[in-house]
């Protein structure tokens, strides 16, 4: 969906961002203090969102100098906010744009008012998230050193993400991802040489010079950014609109981001989109028979289909015990979801026992994530996982990620662990675990 990472100049600095495809409008995702472009569309958490904005417009990533894809400040002083604001303008150039809707995460508005303020026939609209004019309003020296000392000292973990958003569905895998990105985007040193910057930026002086339509939306309860904050910021925008949402969370690209993404399209657009319930938690079950090749040249073409008419009644009666929907097959392969995750590893260990009757050994994977609705089909990237935790198992195997196996605990069912994985095309390590023979 987004383009490589290409480079535009600021100066005699790379500033490396990705693009979607051309749209009816181009919006500009403002980094907000340390991100990497190569990773940050593509995090679990953040993928329907990025999606979802595509539908608006060409939706573009970027790198502020000295983090993610982006060079090095080789200098011994600090970025300014001049210099983040002329990143902006150099990847419109380079991607020839006259102007740009800009969305500001929390902690990029500096940044992003400064440029709409004086850009504005190149500022489209301003869409600020979970905004603040000084951080330091209400906080003490000492506080904000404290802040900054925690920040740095958990940098490069992803648990910082778990804190700042407590609403965001949270597992082993997401932290990981999470923690990735964070390395890539910068190190613990650059970190702790910006965060004193980003953390007594004052740019109440500013926001009355901003006179472009402008949509604040702020989470009623958010711990780290009082929604109060937010209404200032609106209030001080010449004609700037204040929307208050249910929630915690510090990012509003995470889940649940869907009806901040409704505000976001009813102020480009006029219209508020209806979201259609396109993405559900599902548990996804792949099984495939053992050495089915060999069989197959072994028995010929009528016997093996004989068996595998044989297979599949097996399988499609322990769904229906189970409550699972069969979403399509592939020779001997099924793939089938699962609303209940002890129910889909049940299923799996019931489909494994019934088919040694007919002789064969089957091998299943299961993964428990969010899953896309296509008509019929399934997609996303729980399905892929799903699959690649299949092609990890063995004969005989039920493996489950440690997703699956953290929502089944006090089920009864016990498991082996078969150590963490690297999972082709995923992201991170992920530790598998296989369902313990009864």
């Amino acid at each position: 969906m987004f383009s490589e990472t290409r480079y535009a100049m600021n100066g005699d600095l790379h500033v490396a961002y990705r693009a979607s495809p051309k749209g009816e409008r181009d919006i500009v995702f403002v980094p907000n203090w340390f991100t990497c472009c190569e990773l940050l569309p593509e995090l679990p958490s953040v993928r329907g969102f990025a999606e979802a904005m595509t539908t608006l417009g060409r939706l573009i990533f970027l790198d502020q100098p000295g983090t993610g894809a982006s060079d090095s400040i080789i200098t011994d002083a600090l970025p300014t906010l001049e210099q983040w604001t002329d990143s902006i303008t150099a990847v419109l150039d380079a991607l020839e744009i006259s102007e740009a809707v800009l969305i500001t995460p929390a902690g990029a508005l500096p940044t992003a008012a400064l440029f709409a303020a004086t850009h504005r026939s190149r500022t489209t609209a301003l869409v600020i998230l979970e905004g603040y004019a000084d951080p330091g309003a209400q906080r003490t020296d000492l506080d904000r050193d404290e802040t900054n000392a925690t920040f740095i000292a958990l940098w490069g973990t992803g648990e910082t993400q778990h804190v700042l958003n407590p609403d965001m569905p949270w597992n082993e895998e997401i932290r990981a991802a999470w923690a990735r990105m964070e390395r890539l985007g910068a190190s613990p040193g650059t970190v702790a040489l910006v965060m004193p910057l980003v953390s007594e930026l004052d740019i109440r002086a500013i926001l009355p010079t901003v006179r472009v339509p402008t949509l604040v939306v702020q989470h009623a309860d958010d711990p780290f950014i009082p929604s109060d904050w937010g209404k200032y910021v609106a209030d001080h925008i010449p004609g700037a609109k204040f929307v208050q949402l249910p929630g915690r969370n510090f990012h509003h690209f995470v889940e649940p981001w869907r009806a901040s993404f409704q505000e976001i399209a009813e102020f480009l657009t006029g219209e508020q989109p209806d979201m259609a319930d396109d993405r559900v938690l599902a548990t996804v079950l792949f099984t495939d028979i053992v050495d089915s090749t060999r069989r197959a040249a072994e028995m010929g073409d009528r016997d093996w289909h004989a068996l595998l008419d044989a297979h599949d009644a097996v399988l499609r009666s322990q769904l229906a015990r189970f409550r699972g929907r069969e979403v399509n097959t592939s020779g001997d392969g099924f793939l089938a979801t699962f609303d209940g995750p002890q129910r889909a590893i049940r299923c799996a260990m019931a489909i494994r026992d019934a088919v040694q009757a007919l002789g064969i050994q089957i091998r299943a994977g299961l993964h428990t994530g969010e899953v896309e609705l296509r008509g019929d089909d399934i997609g996303g990237i729980a399905v892929h996982i799903g699959a690649r935790v299949s092609a990890s198992a063995g004969a005989n195997d039920v493996l489950v990620s440690s997703t699956l196996r953290d929502l089944v605990i006090g089920s009864g069912l016990e498991f082996d662990d078969r150590g963490t994985h690297q999972l082709k095309g995923v992201p991170g390590e992920w530790r598998l675990f296989a369902v313990a023979s009864s």
